[in-house]
């Protein structure tokens, strides 16, 4: 077996000293305050213009709010906040207010609302009759459980890389020219925050859930993986006792184990409880339910300690999953992949899963594969990357103990496979009728939140980055959020707030920051784009400013001066039992400015990757999954930026009347198209 490829994106470490990277700091409060004022301009400028208060009036209304909060009670939510942080190991944000505040308290269903999905690309040594079958494919399938075992593989590998510290994405790039110490700092944000997606899980309680602590390093849960198979449940040792993963054969012999046990129980006519679909419910009636269950039998403590512990998940899908025929999209088989990975069969959504664990690797019966991720320990970025180390190395073939044949089908209990014994551990639940309905009531819930759920990828194949940052010498992320602004009020004749994720990882155990998209400057460019008396020359001049102030705005978030997580961690700091109040944080505008109908992020840039998706965070808006690197410094708007292509994973509800995802393809396209014409003066320039 040749020694696996590593990706250009991962350098080695050496073992020179550790280096360390600084704390998050706790913005000025002027500086916020006053970076607040300016947010709001051009909600304002809207207001009036739409009959409301004229803009003057109601700006310094806002500004006598800020000066009081300023001279008021600001100063001691401040002192509050560096005490907070003085008192805290890493940072004040994420050791005391991002998990719960921005995860954790939140109650409703992971499912679509918060997990994110990634679909992987295929694997090139896979047989086209396999990938394509002539008709549809339901059974486990060799290929199928090769690939899984090679993915398996690979995502221990790069763990354990990672915990050598052997190698490190260079995930950051400000654009200036990085010291050697530099990079290795950067490694150092990313080994921690990779290493926050093994062996943890998601606990679900009443009010506010928690993180499962890392298991300590003798844990023998530790050492497996999750295995669901037709919703039954299994663990797998997959880690050596020096740290090591196990062979890809030796995973797959395992795999394959459960298979032939999956089908033998299938025979006598066995049928798995779905504890699993309970995780896709309400968080407090999970918490609750999730009581009931561990207080029938010590076993399902054990049980749900190695679900816990467990380095990730692996959900076999028994089945290639095809669109209804109801269902119309330009590309069916992205389009029904990224469903599965996103929710399962649409007749049974959230079977086969467990949303809790921050990452669970889906394999189908054509070896169509996906990441689904539990968002809340790290942003979805990070397990992007580990996602594109385990595929940018196809399936060898030699690691394995034969060559498949593909016409070959899977041992059946008929054939009477000898099993191992200790190759596998059943994680069988005892369950009641109560928990039996429990289930069923929980199914049907997940399936309302599915099939309300508009989900689709647009692949934009007009142009791409390449034309964006070579031709057009523009930024490619603020060039794509403008195109998004665009198509927003194009489809809504209104502005609405936009978030977009800027990782804040130049810090230690940094991680997010928002950036306000809407801006006096994209405001006013959008108003050109929609004046038909408008030149393309004025435009040109409007879309360059709005690109410049979206370029600072991110970089003043990746460098801890960005305004919404501070704001956020003054308004914490009131003592509301003690009665403190201000009216700032009470103000309307206050809130519209951070209700983000418009909702961006991002994964990694891998060019490995089909399609991604996240939900929309309100029933009237649109979740578009983005992805960035451009810069380093944002998640912006661009999945898989390729040089000649720019997809969009987009996201909204079908009960709402106001959103559609096609249509929303559509104006993303038209967006883009007229903002190459308008750049055509940039191109003459060039030439």
């Amino acid at each position: 077996m040749q020694p696996p490829r590593v990706p250009s994106r991962t350098r080695a470490l050496s073992s020179a000293s550790t280096p360390t990277l600084p704390r998050l700091p706790v913005p000025d409060l002027h500086k916020t305050l006053q970076k607040y004022l300016k947010s709001i301009e051009p909600f304002l400028l809207e207001d009036e213009r739409r009959g409301g208060l004229d803009f003057q009036s109601a700006y310094e209304e806002r500004v006598k709010l800020v000066n009081d909060f300023e001279r008021d009670i600001g100063p001691l939510c401040q002192q509050r906040l560096l005490a907070l942080d003085r008192s805290s190991p890493n940072n004040w944000l994420n050791d005391n207010i991002w998990l719960a505040k921005a995860y954790h308290e939140w109650r409703a269903p992971l499912l679509v609302n918060s997990n994110w999905w990634l679909a992987l690309g295929d694997d090139s040594t896979i047989p086209n009759a396999v990938r394509h079958p002539s008709s549809n494919l339901t059974g486990y399938t060799p290929w199928q459980l090769r690939r899984a075992a090679w993915l398996v593989y690979r995502i221990l590998d790069f763990k354990t890389r990672l915990e050598r510290q052997e190698i490190h994405p260079d995930t950051t790039r400000t654009g200036t020219q990085c010291s050697y110490d530099s990079h290795r700092s950067r490694g150092l944000w990313f080994r921690h925050s990779a290493l926050q997606v093994f062996n943890r899980c998601r606990i679900p309680q009443r009010s506010c859930d928690r993180f499962s602590p890392v298991p300590d390093l003798g844990d023998p849960d530790a050492r497996k993986v999750l295995v669901m198979a037709a919703d039954w449940m299994y663990a797998i040792e997959v880690v050596a006792a020096d740290g090591s993963p196990i062979a890809p054969g030796e995973i797959e012999k395992k795999l394959r184990a459960i298979v032939v046990d999956v089908e033998g129980r299938r025979a006598k006519g066995e049928r798995a409880v779905s504890i699993g679909v309970l995780t896709t419910d309400d968080r407090d009636r999970w918490a609750d339910g999730l009581q009931h269950v561990l207080s029938l039998s010590p076993r399902n403590h054990s049980v749900f300690r190695t679900i816990t512990n467990s380095g990730f998940a692996l959900s076999l899908d028994d089945y290639a999953y095809s669109l209804p025929e109801s269902q119309h999209t330009s590309d069916p088989d992205l389009t029904a992949h990224l469903h599965n990975v996103r929710s399962g069969h649409s007749d049974r959504p959230g079977h086969n899963r467990w949303y809790d664990k921050p990452v669970t690797l889906i394999v189908e019966s054509n070896t169509r594969a996906g990441v689904l991720g539990e968002h809340s320990p790290v942003d979805a970025l990070v397990p992007s990357i580990v996602a594109d180390y385990a595929i940018v190395q196809d399936v060898d073939e030699d690691a394995f103990f034969d060559r498949l044949d593909p016409s070959a089908p899977l041992p059946s209990t008929g054939a009477h496979e000898p099993v191992a014994t200790g190759t596998f551990e059943r994680l069988d639940w005892v369950v009641d009728e109560k928990v039996e309905r429990m289930c069923e009531e929980a199914a049907a819930r997940a399936k309302a939140i599915v099939d309300d759920s508009d989900n689709d990828e647009l692949v934009f194949d007009s142009y791409g980055i390449d034309w964006i940052k070579q031709r057009a010498r523009l930024s490619p992320d603020a060039y794509i959020q403008m195109a998004l602004q665009l198509a927003w009020y194009r489809n809504r004749g209104e502005f609405t707030a936009t978030y977009e994720t800027v990782l804040t990882r130049l810090f230690k155990h940094g991680r997010t920051e928002t950036l306000r998209t809407f801006t006096n400057e994209s405001r006013a460019w959008v108003l050109a784009m929609t004046d038909p008396k408008s030149s393309n020359e004025t435009r040109l001049a409007l879309l360059q400013r709005a690109l410049q102030t979206h370029t600072q705005l991110t970089r003043e978030a990746a460098t801890g001066r960005g305004i919404d997580r501070h704001l956020l961690g003054l308004r914490l700091m009131l003592r509301e039992d003690a009665g403190e109040r201000h009216a700032l944080f009470e103000d309307e505008l206050f809130a519209r400015s951070q209700t983000w109908k418009l909702s961006t992020s991002g994964l990694s840039a891998g060019y490995q990757f089909r399609g991604t998706g996240f939900g929309s965070t309100y029933e009237d808006g649109y979740g578009i999954n983005c992805n960035c690197c451009i810069l380093g410094l944002t998640e912006c708007c661009v999945d898989m930026p390729a040089p000649d292509k720019i997809r969009f994973g987009i996201e909204s509800k079908h009960s709402c009347p106001q959103t559609s995802t096609q249509m929303f393809k559509r104006a993303i396209a038209d967006a883009l198209e007229d903002m190459r014409m308008i750049c055509t003066p940039i191109l003459h320039a060039h030439m």
